[in-house]
């Protein structure tokens, strides 16, 4: 892959002057990201630089997202890797804004709403973050004005609330989900991976497995929601997982289905999430059309 020189737009004023000198006939793509970057991140930019496409990173770790100060506090920081690791991937430019830029010396007073969809699962267990996450990609939108943005279907329910904001807001923008990026062993890559001892990381291969076995019950002709819930949360807690949850949903809405909202012609995705040493992990599949 040719490396490219990575242009560092450190405010809002260098980002506009930058977006209104690109080439018309090339499509800017955006990849969002908080750093710590790894493999995931990297095919990011790998489907961002295709169809000719203008690839721009951000790289903002967004207090927004965060409920308790000390995990905002604790997130790694490592920007001069990231932004090798971005020159050498193909990124043309990365935006890299600091508190003030992004959100003003009086700091973001209103926040966007998740809705139904970021009630349940992770939008559960951390009040608040959807909202900021929106907020800031929202911001990002409308700031890069990109023609994809590209995020990873390994956080589904992200995803989902992001492609439903770009609908509902009339957003010009195609989100565009890409495929989790799995270990050979088929755990999928996240930052948080780092935290696993050896044995930890043996556990933490219940969540994908927990997947598998519930895809093969589908496949077979399997659509008893509940036994397949329990198909899942045996699973992983034989495995060692400390089961946070495990469902499946409706792609249509994210939310957790039973055998009074299961409707033929919906499609089912199954979701689950757990603590491994203390590292929560998430991770899902796709189903197929009940």
């Amino acid at each position: 892959m040719p490396r490219t020189s990575l242009r560092l737009l450190k405010t809002w004023t260098e980002l506009r002057a930058w977006r209104a000198a690109q080439n018309s006939a090339r499509p800017v793509h955006l990849v969002p990201t908080m750093g710590a970057l790894h493999e995931g991140h990297l095919s990011l930019f790998r489907h961002a630089r295709s169809d000719q496409g203008i690839a721009i990173a951000s790289l903002f770790v967004n207090p927004l997202q965060f409920e308790r100060k000390e995990d905002l506090a604790n997130y790694p920081r490592t920007v001069e890797e990231d932004c090798a690791q971005m020159e050498a991937a193909g990124v043309e430019a990365v935006y890299m804004p600091d508190l003030a830029d992004m959100y003003g010396a009086d700091g973001c007073q209103i926040l966007l709403d998740a809705g139904p969809g970021g009630e349940h699962f992770e939008g559960a267990a951390r009040p608040g973050h959807f909202g900021g996450m929106l907020t800031v990609v929202h911001k990002l939108f409308q700031r890069v004005q990109p023609q994809r943005a590209f995020f990873g279907a390994k956080d589904a329910q992200q995803l989902f609330l992001v492609q439903r904001m770009a609908h509902d807001l009339d957003f010009p923008v195609e989100v565009v989900g890409c495929p989790i990026v799995r270990e050979d062993d088929g755990l999928a890559l996240s930052s948080r991976n780092v935290h696993l001892s050896s044995s930890g990381r043996v556990h933490a291969l219940g969540l994908s497995k927990s997947l598998v076995t519930v895809a093969n019950s589908f496949d077979k002709g399997s659509r008893d929601i509940e036994h397949l819930n329990q198909q899942l949360n045996t699973s992983m807690e034989q495995s060692g997982v400390r089961v946070a949850y495990a469902n499946i949903i409706d792609e249509a809405t994210f939310l957790p289905l039973d055998e009074a909202t299961a409707k033929p012609g919906q499609r089912w995705r199954a979701v689950v999430a757990g603590r491994v040493e203390d590292v929560h992990l998430l991770d899902n599949r796709y189903l197929g059309t009940a």
